[in-house]
């Protein structure tokens, strides 16, 4: 099955939702609010901004294999 590499991020400081598609090759560990210009990190125990915020999780994730 092939992962899903579109996912909706939600900026947890001021609410705005963006979709967004998921680098295959990496994780990606930051990422910038376009409206408060917040840099997100990834929360405890995930792996990068897509597992913490997003809708769907990153590429290895649903896969089930170790992410980064």
């Amino acid at each position: 099955m092939r992962p899903q590499l579109i996912s909706t991020i939600t900026c947890p400081n001021c609410g705005l939702e963006k979709e967004e598609e998921m680098p295959t090759t990496a994780c990606q560990f930051f990422y910038e609010c376009d409206n408060c210009k917040k840099v997100l990190k990834p929360k405890e125990g995930d792996c990068c901004v897509f597992c913490s915020y997003g809708t769907v999780a990153c590429p290895p994730i649903q896969n089930n294999e170790d992410c980064c």
